[in-house]
């Protein structure tokens, strides 16, 4: 069997992977894939898969699927499936290092000391205790916040079509009723067509005047030029976000420049605990692939 690892994995997942067979990180050798391993770099499209003919299945390490082409995957007869559990305390953190930071004034406090301002009376905190949290989406990653949350004596709130109920926030009936009644609403959905764009003019106007917008789900699910004008006018307090249109984003995107977000690199699930855990699933995958 030769499986092909197009992405960053934790390095010692090649060693672990060589029982099942030969193990190559160099896209010359597509041709020849069995197995390929991806994350968020690499698209699995139609046409990359034409380039794979001996290709039997795709290992998604991460949440979501949008990178890789299911239907064309099924059309050609390659299983394609993720690692959905690892990844959950990973991208729980980050969601909620921005939550902190961000009512703290974290980045402006360390900012300004090293620019040499000591601004003790300027910059003026709000606390997280008895704010409402709206998880938008409460899967495994949004429960992990929730438990978070819950821990920093928050309100948790959550809208899901999917689920009927919820071991730690209270659900509620529509996303506009979430928006309405959340301090700080946090992203945790897929990139679908219900989802692309979800967050946009009309649905911010619903939500309370200095709300905070975490985004550790996708960053196609905010509609940027709305948001902007939101941030701009002050409706939208701030916008935490490690997720963008595309990795890296264009030069022109107009988050890039707008007041009050604070930005990372996609390094939400790339914690060194969380790649050995991606590493964990990917092994248990391939065990069950083979038998």
């Amino acid at each position: 069997m030769h499986i092909l690892i197009a992405d960053a994995f934790d390095a010692k997942l090649p060693e672990r992977l060589a029982v099942f067979g030969e193990v190559s990180s160099d896209l010359a050798t597509l041709s020849r894939a069995e197995v390929l391993l991806v994350r968020s770099k690499t698209k699995v499209t139609a046409e990359f898969l034409a380039q794979a003919p001996a290709l039997k299945l795709v290992i998604r390490g991460g949440v979501g699927m949008d990178n890789v082409d299911k239907k064309a995957c099924a059309e050609r007869g390659v299983k394609a499936v993720n690692t959905p559990r690892a990844s959950s305390v990973a991208v729980a953190e980050m969601a909620m290092a921005f939550m902190v930071a961000i009512p703290a004034r974290l980045i402006e406090a360390h900012t300004s000391m090293k620019e040499g301002k000591f601004l003790k009376n300027e910059l003026k905190r709000t606390e997280l205790f008895k704010k409402t949290l709206g998880l938008v989406g409460a899967g495994a990653i949004a429960t992990e916040v929730a438990k978070r949350a819950a821990a920093f004596g928050m309100t948790v709130l959550a809208y899901d079509p999917f689920l009927k109920e919820h071991p730690v926030a209270t659900l509620v009936g529509s996303l506009e009723e979430l928006a309405a009644q959340s301090d700080v609403l946090s992203l945790h959905t897929p990139l679908t067509d219900e989802t692309r764009g979800m967050v946009n003019g009309a649905l911010i106007a619903k939500m309370k005047d200095g709300v905070i917008i975490v985004n550790t789900g996708r960053g196609k699910c905010v509609v940027e030029a709305d948001l902007v004008a939101a941030l701009q006018s002050g409706k939208v307090r701030a916008y935490g976000t490690d997720v963008w249109p595309s990795d890296p984003p264009p030069d022109d995107c107009p988050l890039l420049s707008a007041p009050n977000v604070f930005m990372a690199p996609h390094i939400g699930a790339s914690s060194k605990e969380n790649l050995g855990r991606i590493g964990d699933e990917v092994v248990a995958i391939l065990k069950d692939f083979k038998a």
